[in-house]
């Protein structure tokens, strides 16, 4: 058992010991493509494998070290070459040397004078990632994630049209945001944590590419006005979580400039391709916008939690976390320009920033502009290739590196083609062989294959199509 001693116990220099061992082993094994991506096994089973209680005594290393090789040989392996389930993937080593020293070093950014070097780092990373976007003066904050940044994208939003909301509430007043019907659910959340209610989220319609349509936004808007209703934000989405879809972002600026409505772009996933000059212009008109969340965790590959939320006007966030000024205990008047908690609306946060500046130091703008590019070029192998197997069908044009696969057959019917696509994808997961997730597109599933991982090559993708289609007949056979 461990104690609390000065310095390095017996056990803990053990535990450290086979600790990085496992370490480099799991990392080595997890690009063998013939292992399983997910065990796949029922609760009760894993259950049955861990001893799962705490004791009184504590346990031995030799145990602690068993707990551990049971957690990485259950765990879903998200750098297997076969994983394209959620919109990430992979392990980038640099950024994960930025983790472990974020651990060891366990500080907070809520000041600087806690987080002196972490806060600078922060500071370069945001200023960084504001230029890439256009918003040469602005501000930001790293965040736990997209859905933090949405949230944060409405409250701006709500204090420009009240200021005193934050002190009165909303006293009754009809507020109105809109998003597109394939919004992420955040949108939703935030809706509900701010108080305006998930009803006076407006959802508006898109096209057949997953666009939101510019004319129906302007008939809402209008519309909600004559109610005696209140719009005060719009919600454009800068890569849909299914289809890839990235909303009109000029047409939809010049909307919100007429409409004197505050526009935020969810580019949680899409963010990532103002990385490379052949990519960046998909994202034309973000620099309209008067914030944006954006996920480097996602395209481009760092550990999760790694999130930035970006404002346009510098002074926006300290306007936000008004909150802050009775923090006496915490944020001092010496520091007032560098403390970091008084933009947050977080106190304690992690140092997320250190990973992020490590791999952009290691990688480099080309570096990036190297992986979005591959990552693109194999979304567009694949959808070829689907678009050659006449058993499967490409549901949508990729716009970003999302792939939406059905299985069609031959001369079968919709309600068939809907049933295996689903048991395609449920034995793809239940045999460990691939990890790609299920969704819908126009209410029919589709299985949506991602790439965000370094590890997927060619050979994957042609493997994948082989068996998406094998697996489809086989089951259609056996009907």
């Amino acid at each position: 058992m461990s104690t609390e001693e000065d310095g390095l116990s017996d056990f803990d220099e053990r535990l450290l010991q086979g600790l990085f061992a496992r370490v480099w082993r799991h990392l080595d094994d997890s690009k063998d493509s013939t292992s399983k991506v997910t065990q796949a096994k029922t609760t009760e089973e894993m259950k049955n494998q861990l001893d799962l209680a705490v004791t009184r005594q504590g346990v031995d290393v030799e145990m602690i070290l068993n707990d551990i090789d049971t957690y990485l040989s259950e765990s879903v392996n998200t750098s297997h070459p076969h994983f394209m389930n959620p919109l990430w993937g992979g392990t980038n080593i640099p950024a994960f040397a930025g983790e472990i020293l974020a651990a060891l070093t366990n500080t907070s950014m809520y000041t600087f004078e806690i987080a002196p070097i972490a806060t600078i780092i922060e500071n370069e990373m945001i200023t960084t990632m504001s230029k890439l976007v256009g918003f040469d003066a602005g501000e930001g904050i790293f965040t736990t994630g997209g859905s933090n940044g949405n949230l944060m994208g409405l409250l701006c939003a709500r204090d420009r049209k009240f200021p005193a909301a934050q002190q009165e509430g909303l006293q009754g007043k009809q507020l109105i945001a809109f998003v597109s019907e394939d919004a992420h659910y955040s949108m939703a959340m935030a809706a509900n944590v701010i108080g305006i209610g998930m009803n006076n989220l407006i959802s508006i319609q898109t096209d057949e590419h997953g666009r939101m349509i510019p004319e129906l936004l302007e008939e809402s808007i209008a519309a909600e006005k004559r109610a005696g209703n209140l719009p005060f934000c719009v919600v454009a989405t800068a890569g849909t979580t299914v289809r890839g879809a990235i909303d009109p972002l000029n047409e939809l600026a010049e909307i919100c400039q007429s409409e004197y409505l505050w526009l935020h772009v969810d580019a949680a996933w899409g963010g990532a391709t103002l990385l490379s000059p052949k990519t960046r212009h998909l994202l034309s008109g973000i620099e309209k916008a008067d914030s944006v969340c954006w996920d480097p965790h996602k395209m481009m590959g760092m550990p999760l939690i790694c999130s930035v939320f970006l404002a346009k006007d510098m002074g926006t966030l300290n306007k936000l976390s008004t909150h802050t000024n009775n923090a006496h205990y915490l944020l001092l008047d010496e520091n007032k320009n560098n403390d970091l908690g008084r933009k947050s609306l977080q106190c304690g946060r992690r140092v997320d920033a250190l990973k992020l500046w490590l791999a952009w130091r290691a990688k480099g703008d080309s570096g990036w502009a190297n992986l979005i590019e591959r990552y693109f070029s194999l979304a567009n192998t694949l959808a070829s290739k689907v678009e050659e197997q006449p058993l499967l069908q490409l549901v949508v044009e990729p716009s970003l590196t999302n792939v939406c696969i059905r299985y069609s057959g031959n001369n079968i019917r919709e309600e068939t083609q809907d049933e295996v696509t689903k048991k395609i994808r449920a034995q793809l997961i239940s045999t460990g062989r691939f990890m790609i997730s299920l969704s819908t597109i126009q209410n029919r599933p589709v299985i949506r294959a991602v790439i965000a991982n370094p590890r997927v090559n060619e050979q994957v993708i042609e493997e994948l199509v082989s068996q998406i289609a094998l697996v489809g007949s086989s089951i259609v056979y056996s009907r």
